[in-house]
């Protein structure tokens, strides 16, 4: 059951819209179901007498009776409007069971408060099965406004203890950091437009998306208006520095023709240019960061970072646990954007999913994840193939995300454990299907038996409490010839197994062998690395300037995974 709550000044506009037909007929039987007083209420859906007008001025009489007393001036934001609707699948409920709902909810914001006679006057009105529209002139009796400080929240506690005793499904309890949702006009906009999605999500995506990617607060606005997206910034009047931005999707205008204006911050809540300033580093430093980064290894970089976010969350660091899933939502975008293939689709399902949690009432440390964030910002830029690596980077996201539902679970975050249990999910999706192959094309390379026999025998001995369940593991074979590959680069097989089973630990994990070979993939070529350290002994230093061309690559990245998907709105 989801309460939806804002507030107007138009009472009977807002009469005429739940009592008229609606903006595509949905409107059906229109009716009073509940009010400060059921005699007192003219319902123009039951009685062909009343009217808007009448209706109107009745709830609106202490607010002219206050108008007067204020010399004219009526007060501001009276009208209070809450629709309350149950989630599909949901029983049908009765008009005495919406009228107990409406009673309810209204007790519960104190604005009309039970046995209080002062209290303000409102209706619930009822013109569809799943949902009712609750609206209330917000000034007593008494010429006092209530306190509706927190009411959204008291309306979803509410709605919480309703759903329980009317036997309804239980939605997850919110904690004030969601993104708002599209509204019924949003949405039939949309739909009307053939898109599968509204313009704020559009752009809500996008605009994660490029944050995800950029290094500064000018890079962000300019790739946005590159992709066809509107910018507009808001200026302080002393400084002149940018203290909010506006965002319009290509082709989405008004009835006027102009286009519509959607707030960073109303967008999402982290997405407001003061957070969004808390995770971009300012031009100085980012050109530090920028010529420091290796774009030969992004994917190291990220698994490496993604190992310590899983430290972050098994400490006592809330606030740096919460950067880690902050800069994790981040990273999940550009893994998307630069892992190739099929799967591509299940990453970007992944990452819009993990959106609601990515943050909770917990305020993230952002520098405690400076190294995952950066690291991801490595991946916009990436230039190499990463062969077995993007398994394995997919590998260690789909275990993160199991860890952040139950990071969340813990702390009660119900809205962000199922995000990121749905994100779980999709990542879980994306890993089987890129995987599959590449360990089955291990398993076909297996090394002769007298190979796989030592290691076997190397496996019991230094991780003899696993051996029987890594050896009965499908992926055995695989993991022979990874440990094979890692021998030839210079690896002693004993160490390495002892090094990677050490790691985290192997009692939770469904598939161990799975697990052990994606953890060598990911360390170092021994040989490789003392070849470049002999090389770069001798080779004079590369010129600086050198690393401008990875402007041109972020772009080309940051465009591509852009357009990847649902195509800009037209």
């Amino acid at each position: 059951m989801v309460p939806d709550v804002s507030t107007g000044s138009d009472s009977r506009g807002l009469i005429a819209y739940l009592f008229g037909p609606g903006r595509r007929d949905e409107h059906t039987n229109s009716h009073i179901v509940a009010a400060w007083d059921m005699a007192g209420a003219p319902d123009p859906g039951r009685d062909s007498a009343a009217t808007y007008t009448q209706l109107a001025r009745r709830l609106d009489h202490h607010v002219d009776l206050r108008t007067r007393e204020l010399g004219g001036k009526k007060p501001p934001q009276h009208v209070w409007h809450c629709p309350v609707r149950t989630a599909p699948g949901d029983r049908y409920l009765t008009d005495t069971e919406w009228a107990e709902v409406a009673r309810r909810v209204m007790h519960a914001t104190g604005i009309a408060p039970d046995g209080d006679e002062s209290a303000c006057r409102w209706i619930a009105v009822r013109h569809a099965d799943d949902h009712i529209h609750i609206m209330a002139t917000t000034v007593r009796a008494d010429g006092r406004r209530p306190r509706t400080h927190q009411d959204g929240r008291r309306a979803q506690a509410e709605c919480r203890r309703i759903e329980t005793e009317f036997g309804l499904r239980r939605l997850k309890s919110g904690d004030l950091t969601a993104p708002r949702t599209p509204t019924g006009a949003e949405r039939a906009k949309a739909e009307r437009q053939g898109q599968s999605v509204t313009a704020r999500h559009w752009l809500r995506e996008r605009a994660y998306a490029v944050a995800a990617a950029v290094h500064t607060e000018a890079d962000y606005f300019t790739v946005l208006q590159s992709l066809g997206i509107k910018v507009k910034t808001r200026l302080g009047t002393e400084t002149g520095d940018v203290i909010g931005y506006s965002l319009a999707a290509p082709g989405d205008t008004n009835s006027a023709g102009e286009p519509v204006w959607y707030g960073g911050s109303k967008l999402a809540p982290d997405l407001s240019i003061n957070r969004l300033r808390e995770r971009l580093p300012d031009q100085e430093v980012a050109d530090r960061l920028r010529f420091a980064a290796d774009p030969a290894k992004p994917w190291q970089h990220t698994i490496t970072a993604i190992q310590m976010a899983h430290t972050a969350l098994d400490s006592d660091n809330d606030a740096a646990a919460q950067g880690h899933l902050a800069a994790f939502g981040d990273a999940l975008y550009n893994i998307a954007s630069a892992t190739p293939g099929p799967h591509r689709a299940e990453l970007r399902a992944a990452a819009s999913a993990f959106n609601r949690a990515r943050r909770s009432a917990t305020r993230a440390d952002h520098q405690a994840a400076h190294a995952l964030r950066q690291a991801a910002k490595e991946l916009a830029y990436a230039s190499n193939e990463p062969g077995g690596l993007a398994i394995a980077l997919l590998f260690a996201t789909v275990h993160l995300a199991r860890g952040a539902a139950k990071w969340h679970e813990r702390r009660g975050h119900e809205q962000q454990a199922a995000a990121a249990e749905e994100a779980f999910r999709h990542l879980q999706a994306a890993y089987q299907q890129a995987a599959a192959p590449v360990l089955a094309d291990l398993a076909r390379r297996a090394p002769r038996a007298t190979t796989t026999s030592r290691f076997e025998q190397d496996l019991r001995t230094v991780i003899p409490d696993h051996g029987d369940r890594v050896l009965a593991d499908p992926a055995w074979p695989a993991l022979t010839t990874t440990l094979a590959r890692a021998e030839s680069a210079g690896h002693n097989t004993r160490h390495l197994l002892a090094e990677v089973a050490a790691q985290r630990e192997l009692d939770s994990a469904e598939h161990p062998a799975e697990v052990l070979n994606w953890r060598i993939t990911v360390l170092p070529n021994r040989r490789a690395q003392a070849a470049r350290r002999r090389y770069a002994s001798s080779a004079a230093p590369a010129p600086i300037a050198a690393a401008h061309g990875s402007a041109v690559r972020f772009t080309d990245s940051a465009r591509s995974q852009m357009h990847g998907g649902q195509g800009i709105r037209r």
